[in-house]
C-alpha cells in the first residue's frame, strides 16, 4: 500500500545517505568531482537573448523558450520573446525594442542524485555534496520527469532559496526495454528504462543501450 511504499522509500534513502556520507568521509578531497556553481545577476540586452537563458522579471525567474527578431524598413528591429515562469509554470510572450535591457536571474546550481518520488508526485533528491535531502514539487519536475532514471545525477536550480528547475544530463545513456524486432523502416518507437519513448533506427534491438539528447528528446547513437 501507499504507506508501506512511503516507509520503504524513506528507509532506502536513509541507507543511501549513510553510505554516501561514510564513503565521502574516507575519500580523498581531490576525488570530489561534484561542483556547485552560482550564476550572478548580469545586465544583458536583446542581442544577448538565447534559448534557455534565465532572466528576472518583476522579481521572478523566467526562462527563454524561443525568440524571433523582426526587422523593420524604418526604425529599430523588434524582438519577440516567449518566456516560461519557472515558479508558476505559466508562459508569456513580450515584444521588445532592439537594445532593451534585462537582468539575468541569480541562480545556484546544485548537483543532486535522484532518490525516489512519492504518491503525490513529489521528487526527492540528495545533494551530492552535503547529502541533504531536497523535495521538489511535481510541477517543477513536470518537463523533465520522463527522462529521470534511478540514481541519476541531475542539477537542481535554486532561485532565492527555492528549487525552480530540474536539469537532467544530456546526452544520457538509457537501455531499451521494449521495441519491435529488427524492421525495415527507417525508424521505430522504443520504450526506455526511464519510461520515455523515442524513435530509434530500425536495426536497434531491445536490450541495446543508446545515447539520447534529453533536451530535444532524440536518439543520438548506440552507446
Amino acid at each position: 500500500n501507499k504507506q508501506t511504499n512511503k516507509q520503504t522509500n524513506k528507509m532506502k534513502l536513509a541507507i543511501l545517505t549513510s553510505l554516501f556520507a561514510t564513503s565521502a568521509a574516507f575519500a580523498p578531497a581531490a576525488t570530489n568531482t561534484y561542483q556547485r556553481s552560482t550564476s550572478l545577476k548580469v545586465a544583458v540586452d536583446t542581442s544577448d537573448i538565447k534559448n534557455g537563458l534565465t532572466i528576472e522579471l518583476d522579481g521572478e525567474p523566467y526562462k527563454v523558450l524561443n525568440f524571433s527578431i523582426m526587422k523593420q524598413a524604418r526604425g529599430a528591429a523588434k524582438t519577440t520573446i516567449k518566456f516560461k515562469n519557472l515558479k508558476r509554470g505559466t508562459t508569456i510572450e513580450n515584444t521588445y525594442r532592439s537594445g532593451e535591457k534585462f537582468e539575468t536571474a541569480e541562480v545556484l546550481r546544485k548537483p543532486s542524485q535522484y532518490s525516489y518520488n512519492d504518491e503525490d508526485g513529489n521528487y526527492f533528491f540528495m545533494d551530492s555534496e552535503s547529502f541533504e535531502v531536497v523535495m521538489v514539487d511535481s510541477k517543477i519536475v513536470e518537463d523533465q520527469k520522463k527522462w529521470i532514471a534511478e540514481g541519476m545525477e541531475c542539477d537542481l536550480i535554486f532561485f532565492k532559496g527555492e528549487v525552480i528547475e530540474v536539469r537532467t544530463p544530456s546526452p544520457y545513456v538509457y537501455e531499451i526495454v521494449e521495441t519491435e524486432p529488427n524492421v525495415k523502416q527507417d525508424f521505430k518507437p522504443a520504450v526506455l528504462d526511464c519510461g520515455a519513448t523515442v524513435n530509434v533506427p530500425g536495426f536497434v534491438e531491445q536490450g541495446s543501450k543508446i545515447k539520447v539528447d534529453t533536451e530535444k528528446g532524440e536518439y543520438l547513437e548506440r552507446a
